[in-house]
C-alpha cells in the first residue's frame, strides 16, 4: 500500500494514454482563446462586488473564534498565551489599500503561475494540478489535490450562480419584471429555511452552459470570448466614467488598519483571482500547449491585476470605504456608486451587463475546468469510468460534463452557502503549494527533460510562492479550514475504499515511470 501511495505515473505515459483515440479531446484552442478562457474565470462578479467588501472589512453577529482568522489566533496565543484578544467579530478593513491587496496577491498568483506554466508545457494534459502532482508527488498528493479542485470548482460556481440568480432578479425589478420569490431564492440561507421552493434563475444558468459544454470547446471559447470582451468593455467605461468622479479625500486614510488589513483585504480577494489555473485544464486541447499554455496564464494575470487595481482605486476614491460596509452598496457597489453620484443610467446599464456577463463567463469557464479534472481522474482509475467517456460527435467528456452540471446546478437552486465560499480560496491556495512544491521536485528528479518554460531562480521562485500562499491562507477564518480539513477526511475515506482499488498502480500493477 505505501508503495502505491507514492507512486509517480510516468510523464510519458500521461502523454501517451491522452492520445488514445477513444477518450482523446479535440484540439482546437490557440494562446489567444487560452488567455481568453483566464480573463473569463478571473474576473467575474468579484470585481464588481467584492472590491468594496474586502475594503470595508467583515463583521459577523455571533462572537465566536470560528470567525476568527487563523493568523490572528497564532499571533495571539504567541503574544499573549490565550485567544482573549482576538477579533472574533470578523476581519479589519483594508480601506483604499484594498489596491495593494490586489497587487500582493498577483504578486503571490505570478509566483505560482510561473509553476504552473512550467509544469503545463512539460505535462500538456487534462487535469491541472492533479495531473502535476501525480508525476512529481504520486497518487495519494494527485488524490488530495483532485478531491480539492473538485471543492474548489463546485463551491465557487455555487455561490457565483447564487449571486448571479440574486443580482438578476434586483435589476430585472428596475424594469418592471418581479420574479417570484418562491422560485427565485435559495431554500436555505443564513442558516434558516426561507419559503422558497427552487432558485430557478441559478440553475437555468449552469443548465445553459451545461448544454454549451457538451456541444464543444470551439463553440464554448467563442461564446467566452464574446463575453470576456463585453466585460471588459464595461470596466473601461468604469474607468472612464467613475474616474471623473473621483475626490482624492476618499484616499484617506488609504489603509487604516495597517498591513493586517491588506493581508485580510488579499484573504477576501483572493476569490476573485481563482480561475487562471484552469488555462492549465484546457492543455490536452491547445493546437500548441508548450507555447500557449505559459502565454494564456501569464497573460491573464497581468491584463487582470491591471484591470483590479484601476477598478479599486477609482471605486474607493468615488466613495469613502466605509460606505460599503452593508446594504446595496455592499452588494453592488460600482453600480450603487454611479447611481449615489448622479451618474447617467446608461452607464449603470453597461455596468449591470458587464457584471452579469462577468459572473456568466466565470461560470463558463469553471463547469469547462471542474469536467475536465474529472475526466483525468477518471482515466487514471481513481473515478469511476464514465467520467472520463467522451462525446462520439462532440468529441467533449459529455457524461462528466451532465454530472458537473448537476453536482452545481441543484445546491444552486437549493442553497446560499455564504461564507462557505471561503473554502474556494483555501483549495485554490493549497493547490497552489503543491503545484510550486512539484516544480522543485521535478527539477531534482527529471533535471534533463525538455522544458519550453523554465521557472526563474528554482529552488528560489517555487518557495516564494509557498510562503506567500501560505501567508494568505492564515488569513482565512478558522471555520473555513475545519471544513477544508472535514472535506479532506472525507476523500480520504473514498480513496481507500474504491479509488486505491481502481488505480493504475492498484494490486501491485507496476506503471514504468520513465525520465
Amino acid at each position: 500500500m505505501r508503495k502505491q501511495l507514492f507512486a509517480r505515473k510516468s510523464i510519458d505515459k500521461l502523454i501517451s494514454d491522452s492520445e488514445n483515440p477513444n477518450t482523446r479531446l479535440k484540439k482546437t484552442l490557440g494562446p489567444w482563446a487560452l488567455t481568453s478562457l483566464g480573463i473569463g474565470a478571473i474576473i467575474g462578479s468579484g470585481i464588481f462586488v467584492l472590491t468594496g467588501t474586502a475594503a470595508a472589512g467583515e463583521h459577523f453577529e455571533v462572537d465566536s473564534i470560528l470567525h476568527a482568522q487563523v493568523m490572528d489566533l497564532i499571533a495571539n496565543l504567541f503574544q499573549y498565551g490565550n485567544t482573549q484578544h482576538l477579533l472574533m467579530h470578523g476581519r479589519p478593513p483594508a480601506g483604499p489599500a484594498i489596491a495593494i491587496s490586489f497587487i500582493l496577491v498577483a504578486v503571490a498568483c505570478s509566483f505560482a503561475g510561473l509553476c504552473y506554466a512550467e509544469l503545463a508545457s512539460m505535462i500538456p494534459i487534462a487535469g491541472s494540478a492533479y495531473t502535476y502532482s501525480y508525476a512529481t508527488l504520486g497518487e495519494i498528493f494527485a488524490w488530495i489535490i483532485g478531491w480539492d479542485l473538485i471543492l474548489e470548482y463546485a463551491v465557487s460556481n455555487v455561490a457565483v450562480a447564487v449571486g448571479f440568480g440574486g443580482y438578476l432578479k434586483a435589476q430585472l425589478t428596475q424594469f418592471g419584471v418581479n420574479l417570484p420569490d418562491h422560485w427565485s431564492s435559495p431554500v436555505w440561507a443564513g442558516g434558516k429555511w426561507t419559503g422558497s421552493y427552487f432558485n430557478f434563475p441559478a440553475f437555468f444558468i449552469i443548465f445553459i452552459l451545461t448544454v454549451l459544454l457538451v456541444r464543444g470547446i470551439r463553440e464554448s471559447a467563442g461564446a467566452n470570448n464574446v463575453m470576456v470582451a463585453i466585460k471588459i468593455a464595461a470596466i473601461m467605461i468604469f474607468l472612464v466614467v467613475g474616474g471623473a468622479l473621483v475626490s482624492p479625500a476618499n484616499w484617506h486614510p488609504f489603509a487604516p488598519s495597517g498591513f493586517s488589513g491588506v493581508v485580510t483585504g488579499g484573504a477576501i480577494i483572493f476569490f476573485t483571482y481563482i480561475g487562471f489555473d484552469s488555462v492549465s485544464t484546457a492543455a490536452e486541447e491547445s493546437e500548441n500547449p508548450q507555447r500557449d499554455l505559459p502565454i494564456g496564464i501569464i497573460a491573464s494575470l497581468i491584463i487582470c491585476t491591471i484591470l483590479y487595481v484601476g477598478v479599486a482605486l477609482v471605486l474607493l476614491g468615488m466613495m469613502p470605504y466605509s460606505t460599503f460596509v452593508s446594504g446595496d452598496a455592499a452588494n453592488a457597489p460600482v453600480a450603487y456608486a454611479l447611481e449615489h453620484l448622479g451618474a447617467k443610467p446608461i452607464w449603470r446599464s453597461i455596468i449591470i451587463i458587464g457584471a452579469l456577463t462577468g459572473m456568466i463567463s466565470s461560470l463558463l469557464v469553471f463547469q469547462y475546468g471542474q469536467t475536465r479534472i474529472w475526466y483525468a481522474m477518471s482515466r487514471d482509475g481513481l473515478l469511476p469510468k464514465i467520467f472520463s467517456a467522451v462525446h462520439a460527435k462532440f468529441k467533449t467528456p459529455h457524461w462528466s460534463t451532465w454530472i458537473a452540471g448537476l453536482f452545481v446546478g441543484l445546491p444552486a437552486g437549493l442553497v446560499d452557502i455564504g461564507d462557505a465560499a471561503d473554502l474556494s480560496n483555501i483549495g485554490t491556495l493549497f493547490a497552489f503549494v503543491l503545484v510550486s512544491l512539484g516544480v522543485i521536485f521535478l527539477r531534482r528528479s527529471q533535471p534533463e527533460r525538455t522544458r519550453s518554460f523554465r521557472v526563474p531562480f528554482v529552488p528560489l521562485f517555487p518557495i516564494i510562492s509557498v510562503l506567500l500562499c501560505g501567508g494568505l491562507m492564515t488569513g482565512l477564518t478558522v471555520i473555513t479550514w475545519i471544513r477544508f480539513f472535514v472535506w479532506l477526511v472525507l476523500g480520504l475515506i473514498i480513496y481507500f475504499a474504491y479509488s486505491r482499488k481502481h488505480s493504475e498502480f492498484a494490486g501491485g500493477q507496476e506503471v514504468s515511470e520513465t525520465t
